[in-house]
């Protein structure tokens, strides 16, 4: 009977990766808190445009311009307008209300403009502001639109027309766009080493884990064997022996008939006293028999405990859809052909441990959307199959593409195979997902 791995095949399915931030998006949209580095950014945009609108006002109040007191006013309707900005959680999460922020400081700092020169000063740090809160193409087009506004109020308070009015606001607006999108590439190749890290740790955590709960089922199932194969026999054989003591004394030639009349008294005494020893003598036998026996129950009792928790509650097919239908991010399907038949437990434990354990490679590493686990009982031999729809690798390679060959999972069932007599085999190519057979043949004692 062909084992099923040779004709199922699924077709594989690529995973979808999580999905990704727009391009040009600024950090804040992330929604993280800011790191140190943020915060002296953001102090330092706040020192520049409040500095630059004290120089403003100082410089109209000193010179004693004409229309000091507008320019006084203009600084603190644009100082007002961006404090309540900053001040507003809401700019920061909706788009929309940075956007009308955006919007009414540069009414406030066109106002600038019109009563003052030193007004296009303040194009600097809103050609930041502007970067920061908008996406990328609208950011540079309201980066354009403030330099444009800067030359123009330039040139509304100066007679002379020079080229430092126009590469003034231009270069800074350049700086301030070269500025975000170095900030931002750096950003996100820090949130990339961030995400990578705490997978890293997570993976760590979860292999450290797995590594714990592998070595105490391991040992459970040594002290099982080491309890099954010493105490239990031994027990079992000095039950045995004692019984077999047991029935040779209850057997045992009868005491001899009357004697003279002389020797009457003394040979009876002597029958009298065997009589007893060997009534006393099965009487410690019967109780040592006992003794055996509840302590063979007691070890079997702790080898039935040792065994793996699935199987303590039904059969290895019960087993083995319970690990399917628990089976996180891949839809697994158990199936059972031929006639059941009841296995010694090490074989149960065996076969149960290679389908976690490939499983468990199909979740992790090979991006599968479809599993699927068959269990086949034939006439001299029981076969398992795992058949996954994922990436696949190349098993020639010693090493797979996002499944387990070049690690200890797949030689650990291939050991565990081979220790019962059975075959461990694997088919599997890039892009054709994997198959993983295990053949072990049934002991000739075994029930049918």
């Amino acid at each position: 009977m062909e084992s099923a791995r040779t004709t199922r095949r699924f077709r594989p399915s690529r995973p979808a990766g999580p999905a990704r931030p727009a391009a040009g998006a600024p950090p804040a949209a992330t929604g993280r808190a800011l790191t140190p580095v943020s915060r002296v950014l953001r102090l330092c945009l706040h020192a520049l445009l409040f500095g630059l609108l004290a120089l403003a006002a100082g410089r109209a109040v000193t010179d004693s311009a004409p229309g000091a007191g507008w320019v006084v006013t203009a600084c603190a309707l644009l100082a007002v307008v961006y404090v309540a900005g900053v001040r507003a959680p809401v700019v920061h999460r909706s788009p929309g209300a940075g956007a009308l922020w955006l919007a009414g400081l540069g009414a406030a700092w066109a106002g600038l403009l019109v009563v003052s020169p030193d007004g296009l000063w303040i194009a600097f740090p809103l050609y930041f502001l502007e970067l920061h809160l908008l996406r990328l193409r609208w950011g540079v087009t309201a980066v354009a639109l403030t330099a444009c506004a800067a030359i123009g109020g330039f040139l509304g308070h100066s007679s002379t027309v020079t080229p430092g009015a126009f590469l003034g606001p231009l270069i800074g607006g350049a700086v301030a766009v070269a500025t975000i999108l170095g900030y931002q590439a750096l950003y996100r190749e820090s949130e990339r080493r961030r995400e990578l890290i705490e997978e890293l740790i997570t993976t760590r955590a979860e292999l450290a884990a797995a590594e714990r709960g592998a070595g105490i089922l391991a040992e459970r199932e040594r002290l099982a064997r080491e309890i099954h194969d010493t105490l239990a026999q031994g027990l079992s054989s000095i039950q045995l022996l004692l019984r077999a003591a047991e029935r040779s004394l209850g057997d045992g030639p009868p005491p001899a008939g009357p004697a003279a009349d002389g020797d009457g008294g003394d040979a009876g005494r002597d029958a009298g006293g065997e009589a007893g020893g060997r009534a006393a003598a099965l009487g410690h036998i019967a109780r040592a028999r006992e003794a055996a026996q509840d302590n063979l129950a007691e070890a079997r009792r702790f080898v039935r405990a040792l065994s793996p928790p699935d199987l303590e509650h039904g059969s290895l097919a019960a087993a083995l859809e319970r690990l399917c239908v628990g089976a996180p991010g891949v839809r697994a399907r158990f199936s059972l052909s031929g006639s059941p038949t009841e296995l010694p437990t090490p074989y149960e434990v065996a076969l149960l441990r290679i389908a976690q354990s490939a499983l468990a490679n199909v979740v992790r590493h090979a991006g599968a959307g479809r599993a699927e686990i068959t269990l086949t009982f034939m006439d001299a031999s029981v076969t398992l199959d795992i058949v996954d729809d994922g990436r696949g690798f190349d098993p020639a390679a010693g090493r797979s593409g996002g499944g387990d060959g070049g690690g200890f999972g797949l030689p650990a069932m291939r050991s565990r195979a081979e220790t019962l007599g059975g075959t461990f085999t694997v088919e599997s190519a890039p892009g054709q997902g994997t198959a993983v057979a295990v053949t072990l043949p049934l002991p000739v004692e075994a029930p049918r």
